[in-house]
């Protein structure tokens, strides 16, 4: 049996963001717990050269919106890329998954070889297949950032483990 375009993406992207959202949930509680500005952990970062925790969460959801956007070949939603705030940023997530929802199977299944042009960098392009799009960039890209979101809380004290990763969202089976 084949899995779908569909399953290995909405799906996929709907858990990892739920998790991220949970992650945010640990955070704001931590900070209540700990008596900090929870403002702190949307600025941090792990490396001066790396984007800050609000980038992460940002890229991760555009990352999967944009994702099933192409596939389906339907306009994104446009953010403002304002969110400053932990607060703010479970919105920012909230949004992108309430966006997922308004996307079909039908949409997606059978983009295996749709072409996808998409940007890269400031001024490039690249064309992929649609399945290896989903498979090689967009996925890998919202898994990288929903990671380092998670890392850059877990240094910061979050108490946050490898269950939170894989079932803070209480993903289905």
């Amino acid at each position: 049996m084949t899995i779908s375009m569909y399953s290995a993406s909405v799906p996929v992207f709907t858990t990892l963001l739920g998790n991220l959202d949970h992650f945010l949930d640990k955070a704001l509680a931590d900070a209540q717990t700990r008596k900090y500005d929870p403002v702190v952990l949307a600025q941090s970062r792990l490396a001066p050269d790396m984007l800050p925790l609000a980038r992460q969460v940002l890229i991760a959801c555009d990352a999967a919106k944009l994702c099933v956007a192409r596939l389906a070949g339907v306009e994104a939603p446009v953010f403002d890329d304002t969110e400053t705030t932990l607060t703010e940023l479970k919105t920012r997530v909230r949004k992108t998954l309430e966006f997922l929802t308004t996307v079909t199977p039908a949409q997606i299944d059978g983009t295996e070889d749709r072409d996808i042009t998409f940007p890269v960098g400031r001024e490039g392009t690249r064309t992929m297949k649609g399945e290896a799009y989903l498979k090689h960039w967009a996925t890998a890209n919202a898994y990288f950032h929903v990671c380092t979101a998670y890392a850059i809380l877990r240094h910061n004290g979050v108490a946050l483990g490898k269950v939170d990763f894989l079932l803070g969202s209480k993903a289905p089976a």
